[in-house]
């Protein structure tokens, strides 16, 4: 039988958690390690500062005090037995979109991450909306997804960010990662001890996203799938940063020659 581990960012009781768990219970046993509070924007960070506790729910549903990195780093290394390890780990559904840049920031995308760097397939899920979050046409892609996957595989280190339109879906397109053209907002506000606090917020401008990106995708209607892994290296720059070497190694080497000698 299929295993299917599930875990999200947005907390153990998030709708769009439980609308995953109910569509992937076709597929295979669902087994769910989540957050027990929510973690949007943990991004892939691991906790070490402090310990962290696990909560079982029963016999397939445990919460963890931390992140989503934390919550697949336990599931696969503790919670779960040598006979009970997931043939795919699926994070989401998310309450809102993790296109663009927003992927780096993303907890929901961090947990698939994880999964596939410990050697497990991992497939990210959410939903592009504001409100109304309605996750039918969402949980029904993640079926369809994940059983291709299961079926064909993916290719070593790979896993898949899946943004799902509201409304209408009106296709699927395999997609490249583009770029979230906003800028920070930062407002100072005065506690009532007198002291500031702050909240980072965003404003977006110039709307137009070039084809075959994420957004462009959503913003026709349609599902945008695009295939990431956690080698960051920008190939494209690659024998541009190598012709460094010669003038890097010069510099230090004039650099140990200006040292004062040491004293004997």
């Amino acid at each position: 039988m299929v295993r299917i581990l599930l875990t999200n960012d947005d907390g153990i009781h998030s709708d769009g958690l439980t609308k995953l768990e109910e569509a992937l219970r076709e597929v295979g046993d669902v087994y769910v390690v989540a957050p027990a509070a929510e973690m949007s924007g943990a991004s892939h960070s691991l906790t070490l500062s402090r310990p962290l506790r696990i909560r079982q729910i029963d016999e397939r549903h445990w919460t963890v005090d931390g992140t989503p990195t934390d919550c697949v780093t336990l599931a696969l290394n503790q919670i779960l037995g040598p006979d009970e390890m997931p043939d795919i780990c699926c994070s989401g559904i998310n309450h809102g979109g993790n296109l663009g840049d927003d992927a780096t920031y993303s907890g929901t995308v961090a947990g698939a991450l994880e999964a596939t760097i410990l050697g497990v397939p991992g497939l990210a899920f959410s939903l592009v909306a504001r409100e109304h979050f309605d996750f039918t046409e969402a949980a029904r892609f993640a079926v369809v997804a994940a059983r291709k996957v299961l079926s064909e595989g993916l290719p070593e280190g790979t896993l898949l960010n899946v943004n799902v339109p509201p409304g209408e879906v009106r296709g699927v397109r395999v997609t490249r990662q583009g770029i979230k053209k906003a800028r920070p907002i930062i407002t100072e506000h005065i506690d009532p001890r007198g002291k500031a606090y702050y909240w980072i917020g965003e404003e977006y401008f110039n709307s137009e996203h070039e084809d075959g990106t994420d957004y462009s995708a959503v913003e026709a209607g349609c599902i945008s799938v695009t295939p990431l892994r956690s080698d960051m290296t920008n190939h494209n720059a690659f024998d541009a940063v190598a012709g460094w070497n010669y003038l890097l190694a010069e510099e230090v080497e004039s650099r140990a020659q200006d040292q004062p000698a040491g004293l004997g």
